[in-house]
This record gives C-alpha cells, structure tokens and sequence, in this order.
C-alpha cells in the first residue's frame, strides 16, 4: 500500500527554506570552533575515551583530503539542501557535455562572500550535477585551514571537498580512470573582499597555477559562471588604500582566509543579520577547453592558454547575461 503525504503548505516550505540556510551559514561561521571545543571538553569528561579514539583516527586519516576525500552520498543527497537551494533559488546551467572518461579542471567564478554556489552545486546533489553530468565526479577544493578542525573535516569531506594544494589536485586530475571533475574558485578568499551587489570584478589576470596545472595533466579547462553570486550580500565599503583593506589583507596573510564584513537579511526582519538574500543563482558551465599535455610548460604556454581561457570565460559571460539580467554595458574586469 503506497502512502502518500500531502504537500507543504508555501509559508512552512520557506521556513524550512529559511531554515537550512541559517545553519549552513553559520555552519561555516562557528562550526568549526565548536567541533575543537567539542573534542577538548570530551577529554574532561567521562566521555574522554570518544577524544582519544578520534585522535588516533584523525593521525591514520590526516592524508585523506589529500588523496580525494571521503564523500558520503546520504549527506549529498539530504532533503537539507534541496530546502536551501529553492530558497534562493539555485540553478546548474549545461551548455555542453562532459565526456565521463576524462578529467577536467573547472574554473569557478566569482568567489562571492560565501561561495554559495560552488558549494550547493559541487558538494551537493541539489541541483542535479550527476544528472545533468552523469558518470562525472564533482570535487571541490577548499583551504586546508579547515581540515585541520576534528570532526569538521569530516562533515567537509563527506560533501566532496578537497584539499587546496597540488598534492590534492594532482592526486584527482591524474587519476586513469576518468570521470573526475576537479572546481576550484580561481579568485580565492581574496576575490570575497569585492564581492557586492553588481561587482563583476574577477581577480584572474595573474591567477595562472591553475592553467599550469591543467597542463601538466593534460586535462581540459571548464569555464563556469554563477550569474548572482555576488547579488547575497551587502559588504562594508573597503575600497582599495583604505584602512580597512589594509586590515583585510593583513589578517589574510596572517590567518589565510579573508574577512569580509558582508551583511544582508535577518532571520526574522529583513533589514540587517547575516542571512543572504532570497536571490536567484545561476551557475552556468561553459564549454571545455582542450588543453595539450606537457610536463614542464613555459612561461609562454602557461600564457597562451591563459588568455584562452579569459576569452571563453569572457564570452560565455557576455552570451548569457541577457537572460539573467545583466545590464547590456556590463562586462568582465580582470585585475
């Protein structure tokens, strides 16, 4: 007998809409800290023996985000992230195959505050990418400052994050088998601090490494754009030479990761917190790249191929911004 449940009325369907966007958020603002806070204070209790095993786990696992992760697909399919991509809502845009026996590199841009989009489209299931790319592996790169955090790594890995360093990339990109889809968010950390409404800023003129990479293994370049990443957040003003971008950078070098002061919607009110705004996403994957194998490529191949890749980017923005409405007089800035 086949039971059937009635549908959610609108008002509960953007609760839990509302929901699963305030604890991803602060899933990354303060989840970390509590999982270290969490695995010292065990050790002051009875429950000491959880700490000391984890431990012993963490020392024999410490490679893994160096060799591919470890994806769980109950967590990449949970209902949690079909609830936080309507609420914005999110959508994968395919305007070309991905052939499932090679690898490819994808460049992802702009980095946003949060990087919304990289993550509900490459660490979840949401958006349908194995549907949409079926027999491809999505995995995305993120700082190793956040693998170092007990049981945080693990709720990291589980979504398909990886490692941020050649290691990492090399141990994906060069696997026979094919069907692997490395993302990296080109601009990084930095590129968060210009990231606000109506910003098509993309720092990528000197950001070659990963081109480099993409040489030395042969593999193709995918140039993606997400069309209203930068529309979640308000940020404080921190134009270039003012003292709170001099504070910026300087924490960035110091810690690795940029602090943007962004603010946008509450969970109650709409005029100020840290919620994003209900705006739509569109994360549109361009065409690959084909990229010619060499193992120590020149300054000029690296070159070459770089300027490629600004120009493909550049027209898979200026084809499609029409329809998700980006002013005509709007175009991409490298710096």
């Amino acid at each position: 007998m086949k039971i059937e449940f009635a549908p959610l009325s609108l008002p509960l369907q953007r609760r839990l809409q509302t929901a699963s966007v305030v604890q991803w958020v602060f899933s990354f603002l303060g989840l970390a800290q509590c999982c270290v806070a969490l695995f010292i204070c065990l050790l002051f209790t009875r429950f000491w023996l959880v700490s000391a095993l984890y431990a012993a786990w963490w020392l024999i696992d410490r490679e893994t985000p160096h060799k591919g992760g470890r994806r769980s697909h109950i967590v990449r399919n949970s209902v949690v992230w079909r609830y936080m991509r309507d609420y914005f809502p999110i959508t994968l845009v395919k305007t070309a195959e991905l052939d499932p026996r090679k690898n490819y590199l994808l460049g992802f841009h702009p980095h946003g505050v949060l990087a919304v989009g990289a993550f509900l489209n490459f660490c979840t299931e949401a958006s349908g990418f194995s549907t949409l790319f079926p027999g491809v592996t999505p995995h995305l790169m993120m700082l190793c400052l956040w693998f170092r955090f007990p049981f945080f790594r693990d709720y990291l890995m589980s979504g398909g994050l990886v490692s941020s360093d050649k290691e990492s990339a090399s141990h994906v990109l060069r696997r026979p088998e094919g069907g692997n889809a490395l993302a990296i968010i080109v601009g990084g950390a930095q590129e968060a601090l210009d990231a606000r409404p109506g910003s098509c800023t993309l720092l990528l003129r000197n950001r070659k490494g990963f081109v480099r990479l993409a040489i030395e293994h042969g593999t193709p370049l995918v140039p993606i754009f997400s069309f209203g990443e930068n529309e979640l957040f308000d940020q404080v003003s921190n134009p270039k030479g003012s003292w709170l971008r001099w504070l910026q950078h300087r924490l960035q070098q110091v810690m690795g990761i940029a602090l943007p002061l962004f603010h946008a919607r509450g969970i109650f009110q709409y005029s100020f917190g840290l919620i994003p705004y209900r705006r739509p996403i569109y994360t549109v994957v361009g065409k690959p790249i084909p990229v010619q194998k060499k193992h120590n490529p020149s300054e000029e191949d690296v070159d070459q191929v770089h300027q490629k890749y600004l120009g493909e980017l550049s027209k898979l923005f200026e084809e499609h911004k029409a329809k998700y409405n980006v002013p005509e007089d709007r175009h991409l800035e490298f710096i």
